[in-house]
This record gives structure tokens, sequence and C-alpha cells, in this order.
């Protein structure tokens, strides 16, 4: 009997440090999900809302950062269309302290030719400044890299080659 006692107290004794490790493992992955999701939130988004008006967003989502040079300035509130004008809506915020002429253009960017879109908010020149919840006017729309390669793929005839025309002699000459 005494053999099967430490037989299951042995049992036990490894059941008890695999059931601790499992319980640190479980805390330190929680850690991480807490502190991946709040980073990815990047806090509330505080700031003065804008709004500007595009003909394509594609990929652009609520939550997308609005940029300065490259610096996060603020972050992409709504998306809507306009039931009037079948254009994409964009309410976004920029923080408090940074004002921007009335000229500033929105233009919609990727990260990467892998990443996500962002909007790129190029300051203009003029003097008067924009106020809380005004429209910026000059936008530019997301560029549709699908298209592009498309453009580049068929833009070419005959798989590359150059165009033959046939000349009124009937003899066939390569298009200079």
């Amino acid at each position: 009997m005494k053999l099967h006692d430490r037989k299951v107290n042995k049992i036990m004794r490894v059941s008890m440090v695999e059931a601790v490790m499992g319980a640190i493992v479980l805390t330190i992955a929680s850690f991480f999900l807490v502190f991946a999701y709040t980073a990815s939130k990047g806090g509330t988004s505080t700031g003065y809302p804008l709004v500007a008006k595009f003909d394509r967003i594609d990929g652009l989502a609520v939550g997308n950062d609005t940029r300065v040079s490259g610096v996060k300035v603020g972050s992409v509130v709504s998306i809507d269309i306009d039931p009037k004008t079948y254009l994409a809506e964009v309410v976004f915020t920029v923080r408090d302290g940074l004002t921007l002429p009335v000229d500033t253009v929105a233009e919609i960017t990727s990260e990467s030719l892998m990443g996500g879109k962002y909007i790129a908010l190029v300051p203009g020149g003029n003097e008067k400044l924009l106020a809380p919840g005004e429209a910026i006017t000059y936008t530019q729309s997301s560029v549709s890299f699908e298209a592009l390669i498309g453009k580049y793929l068929f833009s070419s005839n005959n798989n590359g080659h150059e165009k033959e025309e046939k000349p009124k002699d009937g003899k066939q000459q390569k298009k200079a």
C-alpha cells in the first residue's frame, strides 16, 4: 500500500506543477491579449473633428491613422456615404493644438504595398484656419493597386511587342 500511496503522491505533485504552469501561461497570454487590444485602439480619439469627401476610400477603415508629415495626429472616426453626391464622407480627428489651413489637402495613402491605409494631411499656405467640424475641400482618393497593375499588364499590345502595321503596298513593316 505504501508504494501505491507514493505513486499517487508523485502523480498529484506532477499534476499540481502542470496546473500551476498552465495558470502562469494563461495569465501571461491574457496580459498580452489585453495589451495588444489597448495598443491597437491607440486610446480614445481626442481632438477636433474634420470632414473630407472622397471618390474612393479602398481599404480605409474606422480607427485608421490621420497623419501630418508621417506623424500620427488623429484617427478616422466614421465613414459614410453622401446619398446626394455618392461620395464617401470621412470624419476624422486632429489633435488639439494643431491647426490646419483651409487649403489643406487630405490624401488616402498606403502604408506599404501590403499594409493598410491612412489619411495624410498636407497643410497649405493659407492663413485662414479650419474650424472644428469644417470640411477639407481638396482631397485625393485612394489609388487602386489592382487597377494600376491591370493598366500596366494590358497597356502593351501583342504581349509587349510593337503592333505591326500594313502599308498600302501590302508589305508589313514594324512600327518605329
